[in-house]
């Protein structure tokens, strides 16, 4: 949810902060190191050996002095963006302090070993005889139940943190910056790149057909919600969560209350979906990793918990894949998760807008009172822009690049995709401290969370594992050089 100003949003400002570390990272190509003291974390037995600079040119700052330049980096770009957003300055930076070293302990911690090591020759490498085989991605995972234990537990502290807590900010960022990551690995394989694309598109028009519907047609006849609440539940159960249920409670002109309510609930189920579903797609879809991935984009809501989903999930089938000798380059899995979750948020102003015209022409029909065009620039994701241009770029500037050039582009987009990790874990501690359960079982949410379980659980998630299916079966990441 944005938290600005009408001028400057946090939508703007993922798209400016992205883009800062894109540019920064292409240093690279011109020979400057600009970003290689920004920290790495590695999976460890040894606590000394955990944390490094990313780059070798920066080694002389130690792992701690490379955690610290990347907080004090951090601390002052956000800080600087929250003063954009009008916020309280002191408060953010208090609150962000938090939300970075909780987030970067729990990564931290879901790198040690025995969580982390996925392949019976990095256990035997680390000495270890068992492991949950999380890969270091689980750090997210500790990330996420880090959040949820402050947010229902120490409810005092999570409202010290709420000016920094901001899901949506910092996986919007993050998004920006996979963008470049992606636009690597689409220029090694343009053809397949292309076609899914073109899958991840028909996905999403089957998608909005099929679900808005269905979930309005429950809300209104199987549990008797007004169009005021149905339209936005529709919108936040089976398109893309929080943004999509408070444009549709602009668009239909729904009381405040409502599309927050929703949104509220929203974030609640994403948990729920990122602590089930990456796991379930090992499981079942270890053999159709592609559609695995476009399933996550298509069944779990917010931005945030559908990327981090598709992260987990790509990294647990890349480990069962390896182990099975199989070795899929990385980044095609989460592709096809990110390109599914913006193709749905591209449409999410036109879907607005449509639903605009249907309330001002034939449901609640004031004189003068028309849906006009402008509003789907209003509620155009912009973030999508910055995802957008930084793909773009890197796949003109890899396509007939030389080898050499190739791997300087690599790298820029490895120091650039280091923060891209960052903001990753922020979001799932963040996305953890605002699910209060309690709060919104009091709140009366009991009802609206029963329509979310019957269209989730009894059809949004199967419909879309069918729809992933039927567009990315057979379609398999190309091996990894």
């Amino acid at each position: 949810m944005d938290q600005g100003t009408k001028g400057l949003s946090e939508d703007w400002l993922s798209v400016w902060i992205g883009l800062l570390v894109f540019v920064l990272a292409l240093g690279v190509l011109a020979g400057f190191d600009l970003l290689g003291w920004v920290v790495l974390t590695s999976v460890w037995n040894d606590a000394s050996k955990v944390l490094s600079p990313l780059s070798k040119a920066y080694s002389g700052l130690g792992g701690i002095g490379a955690l610290i330049a990347t907080y004090v980096a951090l601390l002052v770009v956000m800080s600087a963006g929250a003063a954009a957003l009008k916020a309280d300055i002191k408060r953010f930076a208090l609150g962000f302090t938090a939300v970075f070293w909780i987030s970067y302990l729990a990564w931290i911690v879901g790198s040690y070993a025995n969580f982390a090591v996925n392949t019976p020759a990095d256990m035997q490498r680390f000495g270890i005889g068992w492991s949950l085989k999380l890969t270091n991605e689980g750090g997210f995972i500790f990330a996420l139940l880090a959040g949820l234990f402050i947010g229902n537990f120490v409810p005092g502290f999570a409202a010290w943190m709420k000016e920094a807590v901001r899901p949506e900010w910092y996986i919007k960022t993050a998004i920006v910056i996979l963008g470049g990551f992606l636009g690597v690995t689409a220029a090694a394989q343009p053809i397949l790149a292309k076609e899914v694309m073109f899958r991840g598109l028909a996905a999403i028009i089957e998608a909005y057909l099929i679900y808005w519907a269905v979930v309005y047609y429950v809300a209104r006849k199987w549990f008797g919600f007004s169009r005021e609440w149905a339209a936005p539940l529709a919108s936040g159960i089976s398109i893309c969560g929080v943004s999509a249920a408070i444009a549709t409670g602009s668009a239909i002109r729904a009381r405040p209350v409502v599309p927050v309510m929703v949104a509220s609930l929203v974030v609640v189920f994403a948990v729920v979906e990122l602590l089930i579903l990456p796991f379930a797609a090992n499981a079942f879809l270890a053999k159709e990793p592609m559609v695995a991935g476009a399933w996550m984009g298509l069944a779990v809501k917010t931005d945030g918990a559908a990327v981090a989903s598709g992260a987990i999930a790509e990294s647990l089938i890349l480990a069962t894949a390896a182990a099975d000798g199989v070795n899929y380059a990385k980044g095609w899995i989460l592709g096809a998760t990110t390109m599914v979750k913006v193709f749905i948020d591209i449409f999410i102003g036109i879907w607005a807008f449509i639903l605009a015209w249907v309330w001002t022409n034939y449901i609640e029909v004031r004189p003068g009172d028309k849906a006009k065009v402008g509003e789907i620039w209003e509620r155009f994701p912009k973030f999508i822009i910055g995802y957008v241009l930084t793909f773009v770029v890197i796949l003109l500037l890899a396509a007939g690049a030389t080898p050499a050039t190739t791997a300087k582009i690599r790298a820029a987009m490895g120091e650039a995709n280091a923060f891209r990790g960052i903001f990753f874990v922020m979001t799932f501690f963040t996305i953890g401290v605002m699910s209060n359960f309690r709060k919104l079982w009091e709140e009366g949410i009991g009802k609206l969370a029963a329509v979310y379980v019957v269209c989730l659980f009894g059809f949004v998630i199967w419909v879309g594992l069918v729809i992933s299916w039927v567009f990315f079966g057979g379609v398999k990441p190309p091996l990894a050089s």
